[in-house]
């Protein structure tokens, strides 16, 4: 589903220097029987999943196994189960079509001024990856600004303003679940359908023939409207990834309002949560060289990924804290916050090391000392040659995919925040572990062949991918 970012070629000083040849990267143009029983799989079950996660909050205190226990034996029906579950409603309706919105409007309405007031901030207009086409298209990078403005507008209200309540979105969060729903579909049925009649650039779609994995996982490269409306960045970035930290602020709110006060869990949540999606934003211009701009296509995968899978899942740790307030002991609650922070650092300075890398060719101290790299050559669709490097020094030379490492300490010490009293909220860190090991050998897959026997000198001189000594 909708993916953390992912660098596009993580080692690479050369990733976006042409395009790479067609069916070396982004997605199939052939589709064999098992990708299309995952597409199928998941086109059937994911809205499930969700569906599952949500009413087992809402009906059964966060437990992952009393409604299958009750379906079972006989003493519930899956009538009786959606029978209970609220439905759309026309104040939740307004809400989403407000936020919405507000987001697009953020989006294309008003350029970047962070980057003129904060230093070292990168944003306003920027250039993304060169497409398979030979296409390099433009972006205004203002997600931090949108950002800024959304949570100085939602604290001012809850402050001062009174508009709403801050726990208007947990109090509304399954009917806004069916708002997510109708978006997601609506913009990826919209984008299959402007893939085939009026593409954005022709020579950046896909056609495998099949329908489904068509749908599934897109046919444009980079759909648009006009000229800065960009499906891919905003639907990544906004509206999932804006509202991320106020969908946890909310659930802090009500958290406060049925038990008094806020729990030193729920903090940690929020805190460390936040910190990622602000590294987000500060960093969008860096997100345009990731695996979501340079190669995923613009289908379900993301586009419903990014509306209902992100900000239902990713924030299933403080939905959980609303019904199971939980208050760590203090060595607990530091143990967490201290893997937390390890996790982002490991993930910032790994992906640091490679950017460092990148833009200088090489020419430049990675601990302290002068990079070991791999040289290689890679052949592009309009069959030049070009000359690269495989970094192989700093946390890139411990693992192929050390960043991912990061990201996956990161997000057990979400999970570890709330206790362990259920495994919901353990799903994230699951669904983590399995994303990340797929993006991994997906990524070898495509870097084998890419740069052929130049790989396997790197594997050799780098044998582990995720975890030095084990994997």
């Amino acid at each position: 589903m909708a993916a953390r970012f992912r660098p596009s070629d993580p080692h690479s000083s050369a990733a976006s220097s042409g395009a790479a040849a067609q069916g070396q990267w982004g997605r199939a143009w052939e589709v064999d029987w098992f990708s299309l029983a995952s597409v199928l799989f998941l086109l059937l079950f994911a809205p499930f999943i969700v569906y599952f996660f949500i009413m087992a909050c809402d009906q059964y205190a966060c437990s992952l196994s009393a409604p299958v226990w009750d379906l079972a034996a006989g003493r519930v029906r899956l009538s009786d189960i959606w029978a209970k579950t609220p439905g759309l409603t026309r104040e939740a309706a307004q809400i989403y079509a407000l936020w919405v919105s507000f987001q697009v409007l953020l989006y294309v309405a008003l350029p970047d001024l962070c980057h003129k007031v904060l230093p070292g901030y990168v944003g306003g207009v920027q250039e993304g990856a060169v497409t398979p086409a030979g296409t390099i298209n433009k972006y205004e990078i203002n997600g931090l600004q949108a950002w800024i403005i959304t949570h100085l507008l939602w604290l001012a209200n809850a402050c001062y303003l009174s508009w709403f309540p801050p726990t208007v979105i947990f109090d509304n969060w399954i009917p806004l679940l069916w708002c997510a729903n109708i978006l997601g579909y609506a913009v990826s049925t919209f984008a299959m359908v402007k893939g085939y009649l009026f593409p954005t650039n022709a020579r950046d779609c896909k056609f495998t023939g099949n329908f489904f994995y068509n749908y599934m996982m897109g046919i444009e490269f980079n759909p648009r409207i006009g000229k800065w409306f960009d499906f891919k960045l905003f639907f990544n970035g906004r509206p999932g990834i804006v509202a991320w930290t106020l969908i946890n602020l909310s659930f802090a709110a009500k958290q406060r309002e049925l038990h008094g006060h806020v729990t030193n869990s729920m903090l940690l949540v929020n805190v460390l949560q936040a910190i990622y999606v602000l590294d987000f934003f500060w960093n969008e211009a860096w997100y345009l060289k990731t695996i979501d701009i340079c190669h995923d296509h613009f289908g379900w995968y993301l586009g419903w990924g990014d509306c209902v899978w992100l900000p239902y899942l990713y924030t299933l740790q403080g939905l959980y804290l609303v019904y199971h307030p939980v208050q760590l002991a203090a060595p607990h609650a530091g143990g967490v916050l201290l893997l937390g922070l390890l996790g982002y650092y490991v993930f910032r300075v790994a992906n640091h090391q490679k950017d460092l890398f990148r833009r200088s060719d090489g020419r430049c101290r990675i601990w302290g000392r002068k990079p070991r790299a791999i040289a290689c050559v890679y052949t592009s669709a309009d069959g030049q040659r070009h000359h690269s490097k495989l970094l192989a020094s700093g946390f890139w030379g411990l693992a192929r995919h050390f960043n991912y490492t990061g990201d996956l300490l990161g997000s057990l010490a979400y999970c570890l925040a709330c206790g362990g009293g259920h495994l919901l909220p353990y799903f994230y860190a699951l669904y983590m572990a399995v994303l990340l090991t797929h993006r991994c050998l997906r990524d070898e897959h495509r870097c084998a062949s890419k740069y052929g026997g130049d790989w396997a000198r790197y594997t050799a001189a780098v044998p582990y991918r995720l975890l030095p000594g084990v994997f």
